[in-house]
């Protein structure tokens, strides 16, 4: 396999990289530019871990989205959602009548892992753009058909991997695209947290493990910064005889001049807050931990624009939150106002490398 050309790193990461220094602290002006269009949007799930979240999100940002309700197939997880939390402010529908909608225009997919891509198919071939939560599922093939059809409808599908707007990564990709760090030799990140063991069981559900479920973010970090790898080894080990779940993961990701390594597990003591994602160049590093909300270390070894030879510290802008920028991206997409930033090229790389990474075949 050959390293992704430098071209497509700039396509993929190019405005991502400035986008928090282009809008941190813009003003809101009353009674200056035209109200924005309001994009109609749906949830399609509650079983995604990220599905109340995007639903309050959704709710919050009023000035881009009108939402027109959610819907949930199984009855159990209807059943434990609705009335509760953030769900008991939205309309329950059912599938068929979300989808058809008068001017529905996308449909945020939040079901469980297993049902994501197959639930997003059925989106777009509603004619509906998609903001399709992470992994990408476990075929290749089949997530290439659902942006195939996608990219003939002119539809966009933006995939939920939330770092890719957090403000630590913004100036990394920023760091990289502008050669401060000079030829990147390592990566390292951690990913983890721990599971109760009432929660083991659902959690074996995935077939991919702690590196399909949470690793998926920084292996989608890494094809930004690195692209392709020529080779990916995975390291799954199980913890706990009782199950089969692989809680314990580490892969290596081998490039031309660099060693790359993403870890991965679900039986660490607080392990949300030792999450961390290191960049090492010839010329400097970014460190990032905790990763939410992230603080940042930059060493340089010549100094650049504001930024001081040596370690420092860096200010980062606040993050209005975990999923914000994401989806008021998706709402600049589908007014028009901009391109989306990532190719359905770069996720499916994605989604490859994730299906490598947790030791799972490309095509089961």
């Amino acid at each position: 396999m050959n390293q992704l050309p430098r071209r497509d790193f700039l396509k993929t990461a190019g405005t991502a990289a400035v986008g928090w220094a282009a809008t941190a602290g813009a003003p809101y002006v009353l009674g200056g530019a035209p109200a924005k269009r309001r994009i109609k949007i749906g949830q399609i799930g509650t079983g995604h871990g990220h599905s109340a979240g995007k639903l309050a999100t959704l709710l919050q940002l009023a000035d881009d989205y009108e939402l027109v309700g959610i819907a949930e197939s199984d009855p159990e997880l209807r059943r434990k959602a609705e009335g509760h939390g953030v769900y008991r402010r939205v309309k329950w529908m059912t599938e068929e009548d979300l989808l058809d909608t008068k001017g529905l225009e996308a449909v945020a997919v939040e079901t469980n892992n297993a049902r994501l891509v197959e639930t997003a198919a059925r989106c777009v071939a509603a004619g509906k753009h998609v903001h399709l939560d992470k992994p990408a599922g476990v075929s290749v093939r089949r997530f290439h058909k659902v942006l195939d059809d996608a990219r003939r409808q002119g539809l966009t599908v933006q995939m939920g991997y939330m770092f890719r707007y957090n403000p630590g990564f913004q100036l990394c990709f920023q760091a990289a695209r502008q050669g401060w760090l000079g030829e990147i030799f390592e990566i390292d990140g951690v990913i983890s947290k721990r599971v109760a063991a009432s929660r083991r069981k659902s959690a074996t559900g995935s077939p991919g493990g702690t590196m399909f479920e949470l690793g998926c973010h920084l292996i989608d970090v890494l094809a930004i910064l690195l692209g392709r790898p020529d080779k990916v080894t995975p390291y799954v080990r199980r913890t706990w005889p009782e199950d089969n779940l692989a809680d314990n993961q580490l892969a290596v990701f081998e490039y031309p001049k660099a060693i790359c390594t993403i870890r991965s597990s679900v039986v660490e003591v607080e392990g949300e807050r030792r999450r961390q994602f290191t960049v090492c160049g010839q010329q400097g590093t970014v460190d990032i931990k905790p990763v939410e909300p992230p603080k940042l270390r930059l060493a340089l070894a010549e100094p650049r624009g504001r930024y001081q030879r040596g370690y420092q510290e860096v200010q980062l802008p606040p993050s209005p939150g975990r999923y914000t920028e994401m989806l008021r991206d998706l709402a600049r997409i589908l007014r028009g106002e901009k391109k989306n930033e990532y190719s359905p090229a770069h996720d499916l790389l994605v989604c490859e490398l994730t299906l490598l990474a947790s030791g799972l075949p490309l095509e089961p």
